[in-house]
């Protein structure tokens, strides 16, 4: 560079003075580079001015936008401010500075790799000779050079030193894996780890719901109690980095909570932060939870945060899908255990209350629950308790065959609307009967699955926990998972009860019947045939052999009558009603609200004839459905309406009698069930307190031709 006007003026210097202080310049070169701080950098260059320039001192070392304290042989350099806009107005070759009480000033860049990140300003009574000004210059370049080389070793150690922690955590965290820690452990390990590393005031870690609901897995705080436990819940929607990342899968932001009154904003305040960052977690290529740290400094966290925690999170992803991958075996091996057990009660054939007990148990324990209960919904809008398993002591202690009506804010009612999985946290707002038990219990927390039998929805399956911290977050997946295992069981019970009872009803029923046709036969027709026969026989012992001709007559009539007497037991079988046969369904019916003891309004939509095994059952349920009415009721009006829609014959006949008819009790009801029920059809019967009765039928048509 060319000394302007203003610049270092040119004085003559021996050839050996020039070389003593390019070799000095040299070994400070050395020492420079063998420097490992910044301090020490500066340190060293601001001691040189003078031995390369006994006129001048070093005044002050600007550096990345401010002035920096130097330690020099003159004590530390402590320089004045004002002068920031002349140094703003330098270029990168530095130049002159009106410094006070300072006759000559200049900045000399200290540049690294081509660019000016400062300056090292000399001051002298006078201007330095230009060779002075060149070692000044070439001593500033050096030290820029030692400045950049000292600032890329101390990146280099510090990224050095942070892989050796992140590897120190993940070995750490391995190792809880490896000797068996609980994936509570592990979750709560890794965001201690991520606060750590990065030094912030709250981490966690959350998994995720199907529906974006998230439960706290792992937390850490630095001011001691946790404000979100494992098992925390935090609903989908608002201003939380919970709802961004899972609406947006890509890490998310908020700097500022502001007055927010949603749950972002009470949770921020409640927990004193200010700035709060998560990005997500993906296993086995899906969304799986998030890890999130926060800072309670004024300051918003920086802004690499997002990218460093990213890369966290990769580090110990493998270590959390282990844990995950534990804790999904584990309960897969449960719940097959449990199957077994259920499965091998139904093939020993027990009765349904032993399997439906055996179906709760397995269920509480599975989910480490503190009650279970299997409830059978019931027509009439109640359930009724099929079996139940408590850990602990509760009073009332659970009956089977309670009925609960439903209605009300509680898991059961829930479940029978929706026909969904449910579960309610807190039931200390839960309202209608169930919700009284369930607080008599103690309960407070409560997940309830739904179970379906054939398509149609049979029951609800609970689980519930009295301990302040909810159900696990995957207890309704896990609990869905298992009523479906445990469904087809269930149906199998209750199928094989039903289908022994049948029978042996049946069977009962056929051999009342013969006996009974025997005895009317032997009793009746058959002794007056059997005294028929003996007269015609009498008669032909008093015909003269002359008569051989009427002889004749009266064996073949005795023969006959013999036959008759096989043929009567024959038939008696098939006899069935007289107009059913003649005219089919719908005069049969006719005739049936003609002969009743109580006024009958029909409404019959048949055309034409039905096959004959639906004929007959719809014959019977309306004629036992109005003998009922007649005779236990009390009702003063039946209304019986019989139509074929859609290939099935359906009949319904109801009452406004006192109600209370149940087939359990031997009414006529449980034959017409067992003869629906062979047809494929359906029978079902509402008959409440004091509310009429009313019995309905579904008969397939598909049991054979029409008899048009």
């Amino acid at each position: 560079m060319n000394p302007t006007a203003t610049g270092p003026r040119t004085t003559d210097v021996t050839a050996r003075d020039f070389v003593s202080s390019l070799t000095a310049l040299q070994a400070l070169a050395m020492v420079m580079t063998e420097s490992t701080g910044e301090d020490e950098v500066l340190n060293l260059a601001v001691s040189a001015v003078q031995s390369l320039s006994p006129h001048c001192r070093a005044e002050a070392v600007w550096l990345d936008g401010e002035w920096r304290s130097v330690e020099c042989l003159r004590g530390r350099l402590r320089p004045r401010a004002g002068l920031e806009a002349e140094i703003a107005d330098l270029t990168a070759a530095g130049g002159v500075l009106r410094w006070p009480n300072v006759a000559w000033a200049w900045a000399f860049p200290l540049s690294s790799r081509g660019g000016a990140s400062g300056y090292l300003v000399v001051g002298s009574p006078e201007r330095p000779p230009q060779h002075e000004w060149s070692l000044l210059r070439t001593l500033a370049q050096q030290a820029g050079v030692a400045l950049a080389n000292a600032r890329l070793l101390a990146r280099e150690r510090a990224t050095r030193a942070q892989v050796a922690d992140e590897h120190d955590t993940l070995r750490r965290v391995a190792a809880l894996v490896a000797r068996g820690a609980t994936p509570e452990e592990v979750f709560t390990a890794v965001a201690t780890e991520a606060a750590r590393l990065r030094e912030a005031d709250v981490s966690m870690m959350s998994r995720y719901d199907a529906d974006g609901t998230a439960t706290v897995v792992g937390a850490w705080a630095r001011n001691g109690p946790q404000a979100l436990p494992p098992g925390t819940r935090i609903e989908h929607g608002g201003n939380t980095v919970h709802t961004l990342v899972f609406d947006t899968g890509a890490p998310a932001r908020i700097d500022d909570y502001g007055d927010d009154a949603g749950v972002g904003g009470r949770t921020a305040r409640q927990l004193g932060v200010s700035s709060t960052v998560g990005v997500p977690m993906h296993i086995e290529g899906r969304l799986w939870g998030l890890i999130g740290m926060a800072s309670m400094l004024a300051e918003p966290l920086p802004q690499d945060t997002e990218p460093w925690l990213a890369g966290f999170t990769e580090l110990v992803a493998a270590a959390v899908a282990h844990a995950q991958s534990c804790v999904d075996l584990q309960g897969v091996a449960e719940q097959q255990a449990a199957l077994r057990r259920v499965a091998t009660l139904v093939a020993e054939a027990a009765p349904p209350a032993t399997v439906f007990a055996a179906v709760a148990a397995e269920a509480g324990g599975v989910l480490d629950a503190d009650v279970a209960m299997l409830s059978r919904y019931d027509a009439d809008g109640a359930a009724t308790v099929a079996g139940g398993w408590a850990r602990i002591d509760i009073d009332p202690p659970i009956g089977i065959g309670t009925r609960v009506e439903l209605g009300g804010r509680n898991a059961d009612t829930l479940v029978f609307r929706s026909g969904e999985p449910v579960r309610v946290d807190d039931y200390s707002d839960a309202s209608g009967p169930s919700a009284d038990v369930a607080r008599l219990w103690g309960l407070r927390s409560v997940a309830a699955a739904p179970i379906s039998v054939d398509s149609s929805l049979w029951g609800v399956i609970s689980v519930a926990s009295c301990r302040d911290e909810p159900l696990p977050a995957d207890t309704v997946e896990r609990l869905a998972a298992f009523t479906e295992l445990v469904a087809t069981a269930l149906a199998n019970a209750e199928t094989q009860a039903a289908l022994t009872a049948s029978r042996a009803r049946i069977v009962s029923a056929a051999d009342a019947t013969r006996q009974r046709i025997g005895r009317d036969l032997h009793d009746g027709a058959q002794q007056r045939l059997v005294s028929l026969a003996l007269q015609v026989r009498a008669a032909r012992t008093a015909v003269p052999p002359s008569a051989a001709q009427l002889a004749g007559h009266l064996d073949q009539l005795a023969d006959d009558v013999t036959s008759a007497v096989e043929e009567l037991r024959e038939i008696a079988s098939g006899i069935h009603p007289a107009a059913l046969i003649r005219g089919g369904l719908r005069p049969a019916i006719n005739v049936l609200a003609r002969r009743a003891g109580v006024p009958v309004r029909l409404d019959v939509d048949i055309d034409g004839r039905l096959p004959e095994p639906v004929e007959l059952a719809g014959y019977y349920v309306v004629a036992e459905a109005l003998t009922n009415a007649a005779k236990h009721a009390v009702a003063t009006v039946v209304d019986v309406q019989v139509a074929v829609r859609a290939g099935v014959l359906h009949v319904e006949v109801s009452d406004d009698g006192r109600g209370g008819a149940d087939v359990t009790r031997g009414s006529g009801l449980v034959g017409l069930a067992d003869r629906v029920e062979a047809l494929g059809g359906r029978i079902a019967l509402h008959s409440p307190q004091g509310k009429g009765t009313s019995v309905s039928v579904a008969l397939p048509l598909g049991i054979g031709a029409s008899r048009d």
